[in-house]
């Protein structure tokens, strides 16, 4: 018997319809939880950043690269992408309103926050989860969006700190479930 000659499950039965509208799109990829990384350099002299949920590591080991994606109407990626190095912080669970105040269009988004600049530039936040020093390698239009890629010239972790998770337009901390 194929699979497609089993019965329907009730939960794709009952689902809503397929679509491909933008507002679906966002309401659907709430559903996938990410991690939220900062994106931050030093530019002009000051440091200048943005928060991202598109975060993706592992893209290559060899040489060991990483990638996200920024709107096209960002008006912060033109300033970031000029920059030789871009530090990248992945949130730790207790750095939510660090993450607002990194998003936000309307306050200064440094005021307050613990960071660190490489010699090449990139800009660290205190209390994250993992950092990693970057050059952008490759930008590829998609869509309304940039996919940047970088390639990671260094890297660090606190495996004591869990990550800011963004799931349903929410912050949400990681909890182990069992196993190892």
């Amino acid at each position: 018997m194929s699979l497609l000659s089993q019965p329907v499950p009730p939960s794709l039965r009952e689902s809503p319809r397929l679509s491909a509208d933008p507002e679906h799109m966002r309401t659907a990829m709430g559903r996938f939880p990410s991690g939220v990384a900062a994106i931050c350099a030093i530019v002009d002299g000051r440091p200048v950043g943005m928060v991202v949920s598109s975060f993706s590591a592992g893209v290559s080991h060899s040489p060991p690269m990483v990638m996200f994606s920024v709107q096209n109407s960002s008006s912060t990626w033109p300033q970031l992408s000029a920059a030789a190095r871009l530090g990248v912080s992945v949130l730790g669970s207790d750095q939510s309103e660090a993450c607002l105040q990194l998003a936000s269009r309307s306050r200064d988004r440094f005021e307050g926050l613990s960071l660190a600049a490489s010699d090449q530039g990139a800009v660290l936040l205190d209390g994250a989860t993992m950092w990693l020093e970057c050059e952008v390698v490759s930008t590829t239009p998609a869509g309304d969006h940039q996919i940047i890629v970088m390639q990671v010239h260094g890297m660090g972790a606190d495996p004591d700190r869990a990550p800011l998770v963004y799931h349903e337009r929410r912050f949400h901390s990681l909890h182990a479930i069992g196993g190892r």
